[in-house]
């Protein structure tokens, strides 16, 4: 579902003005003296705890009367991510496409039936590098001018559609951030996506198509993206991505894996579930990611000095070491989002830091605290 979404990866903050600089936009990449001056004007909404599991893990009707579709109002926000964006088409989101990680966890598991641990750590692996962790507010799409002032560089304030902290190249129906446009939908490679059901599918799209597809996707942007990335956590995030529309935009009572192309489009362009859509019949976790990869396994890695010369990543965490998944996205990318925090956005970042271990479901892996412990 996500784009790197993992889930790629969702997300960028709000704003306000304190002296010049933007008190509800991201804070990552300040400089210390910069922050001596922010951080003692923000008042820290209180963090809520992640959403637990449903009571009820069934399939139900999910496009009912109270989640209906509608259009884009003025200033609406959506993003790379057709499974977010089609829960805030349908109000199961905030419709403005604002929202903070707690209702995002309750909106994909009681819209997709998708697996609270899942849930926790795509959400706080997101919200860490795109959102506001002192106001918890994050979008799921482009900057806003509800973001404010810029802060210095490097500092992130452009949502899910921010390439490279989580969302990522090769995408099944965006394109990659180099050719300029890595949020919209994009027909040619739904096309493509459509070619490889009928010629691999019969004409669906499931865990063949999916592992035939993600290798074309990856063979394609090493064929012409000169910038083409493909190592954690978009390694993982593509290969979950692959599964997802198997997982969630297929309904609940056919629950075959076997996803219909018309039904496929209008989660895709349209961000809307089809008539009397009900979830899925269980908690889906992401499941199936591995089935892909075998199709046509290849390593993390990227393109080097121009297009056609894939270069290997030892550094970067596989499928062999999940917990390294963990380990790099805290110590490489948060600590160099973050790397001298204090006050209370350093208290905001250890609370969400330990929701995302919460999250990673891992009990051989070790929790990091790259900043102490509040």
């Amino acid at each position: 579902m996500l784009k790197a979404s993992l889930i790629t990866a969702v997300l960028a903050a709000f704003c306000g003005t304190a002296l010049a600089f933007p008190s509800y936009g991201s804070l990552a990449g300040l400089s210390k003296r910069e922050l001596d001056e922010i951080l003692p004007t923000l008042t820290r909404r209180e963090t809520q705890n992640p959403p637990g599991p449903l009571n009820f893990t069934g399939t139900k009707l999910v496009n009912d009367a109270a989640h209906p579709w509608k259009p884009l109002a003025p200033g609406d926000i959506r993003g790379p991510c057709p499974g977010l964006n089609t829960l805030a088409s349908h109000g199961w989101l905030p419709r403005s496409g604002i929202a903070s990680p707690a209702q995002i966890i309750n909106a994909v598991q009681e819209g997709f039936n998708m697996a609270n641990s899942l849930a926790i750590f795509i959400t706080y692996a997101a919200f860490l590098v795109d959102g506001n962790v002192i106001t918890n507010e994050l979008s799921i799409g482009q900057k806003t001018a509800r973001t404010g002032p810029d802060p210095p560089a490097p500092a992130i304030v452009g949502g899910l559609n921010t390439h490279a902290v989580f969302e990522g190249d090769a995408s099944m129906t965006r394109g990659d951030f180099f050719f300029g446009n890595n949020h919209d939908f994009n027909e040619t490679l739904f096309d493509e996506f459509v070619d490889f059901s009928n010629r691999f599918g019969a004409g669906k799209y499931n865990l063949t198509v999916a592992g035939e597809l993600r290798f074309q996707r990856i063979q394609d942007s090493i064929a012409t993206n000169p910038t083409f990335s493909f190592v954690s956590p978009r390694y993982f995030t593509a290969y979950a991505e692959s599964v997802f529309p198997i997982k969630f935009f297929v309904d609940g009572r056919q629950a075959d894996g076997q996803l219909d192309l018309d039904v496929a489009r209008g989660f895709f362009q349209n961000s809307r579930m089809p008539p009397n859509f009900h979830r899925a019949n269980q908690s889906m976790t992401a499941t199936g990611d591995r089935v892909v990869a075998a199709a046509h396994p290849i390593q993390p890695g990227r393109n080097v000095g121009g297009v056609n010369n894939y270069v290997l990543d030892p550094t970067s965490a596989d499928f062999s070491a999940p917990c390294l998944l963990y380990q790099n996205f805290v110590n490489q990318t948060i600590r160099g989002l973050y790397p001298n925090p204090t006050g209370v956005l350093r208290e905001a970042l250890n609370i969400n830091l330990n929701f995302l271990f919460q999250g990673s479901n891992s009990p051989g892996c070790t929790q990091i605290f790259p900043y102490g412990q509040n």
